[in-house]
């Protein structure tokens, strides 16, 4: 059993029966058919920390997260059916064609972040990968978001990384700079992040009544506009920091020339992306099909 273990975190490839079972509470890469490059996953401890201007107190629970953006390359083997070599999961869907690169020309191949997906498309790359693995995969909470960005330090950190200085306006390479205290990168500038809340003014509030990591707000519709975090390869050094809170608004696909819209693309939001975390207490299958069919049900 225990080499079986091994070797299915080695390759992604952990059975159903195994999801919620960890042999140790470490780092650990994720590889599945088709990928140019496997997902290092970090293992971030729980704890407790002053969330946001409102500083309120949240208690977290330990969790992993994508050491980077989740890249062009690690994406591709979701986005394009030619790339995986074993068929589609079922109730798994992929998403449309791009009417254009809206990579627009910044990079793919070789470690770009992926960009300009809605967070429905994150997240239904997040149901494919645990109708791959048998392991639960999801965008991180704001408040996992904001903990995860500090690092282990109790003040927002100070605007660094590729942003509207220093980025030539566009998005370079993961993991070029310098990781924080949990050995994640990039979670400043370059691009920025979906979490799972939509957008709530009142988000603090709320919390206040709930104050633990796995907290969110939604989603009142499987198109609700959802906040990212982080700033992007166009946010100013003295804006960018761990409270960053940014609104997803209508201007992110104002020049989508479909009828209806695309419910998978951003024509105008290529400075957002994402990563993924696992949480350590890993729900049960059943309430990992009732999660993705919450966010994912279209109506």
């Amino acid at each position: 059993m225990k080499k079986l273990v091994l070797t299915a975190l080695l390759t992604g490839l952990l059975p159903m029966g195994l999801s919620a079972q960890t042999p140790d509470f470490r780092a650990y890469p994720v590889a599945v058919s088709g990928q140019n490059a496997p997902i290092e996953m970090v293992a971030v401890p729980g704890g407790a920390f002053q969330m946001g201007q409102a500083a309120v107190q949240v208690q977290v629970e330990p969790f992993w997260m994508s050491a980077t953006e989740i890249t062009h390359d690690q994406f591709s083997a979701f986005r394009f059916e030619d790339r995986d070599s074993r068929p589609l999961p079922e109730a798994v869907s992929r998403p449309t064609a791009q009417y254009i690169d809206l990579t627009w020309g910044m990079g793919k191949e070789g470690g770009f972040p992926a960009n300009s997906m809605k967070p429905f498309t994150a997240l239904h790359y997040c149901h494919w990968l645990w109708k791959k693995t048998g392991v639960f995969y999801r965008l991180p909470t704001e408040a996992e978001w904001e903990y995860a960005c500090l690092g282990g330090q109790q003040a927002a950190t100070p605007g660094q990384g590729w942003l509207e200085a220093n980025s030539g306006d566009a998005y370079h390479k993961v993991a070029q700079k310098q990781p924080n205290g949990y050995g994640l990168y990039d979670m400043l500038g370059n691009v920025a992040e979906w979490t799972l809340d939509d957008y709530d003014a009142d988000y603090f509030s709320k919390l206040r009544s709930r104050p633990v990591s796995t907290f969110y707000v939604g989603p009142a519709h499987w198109e609700s506009y959802h906040t990212a975090r982080g700033g992007g390869f166009r946010t100013a050094a003295d804006q960018a920091s761990c409270r960053l809170r940014m609104e997803q608004t209508e201007d992110w696909n104002k020049r989508d020339p479909q009828e209806p819209r695309s419910k998978w693309w951003l024509t105008d939001g290529d400075f957002v992306g994402f990563r993924i975390v696992r949480p350590r207490q890993a729900p049960a299958a059943q309430e990992a099909e009732a999660f993705f069919k919450k966010f994912l049900t279209e109506d």
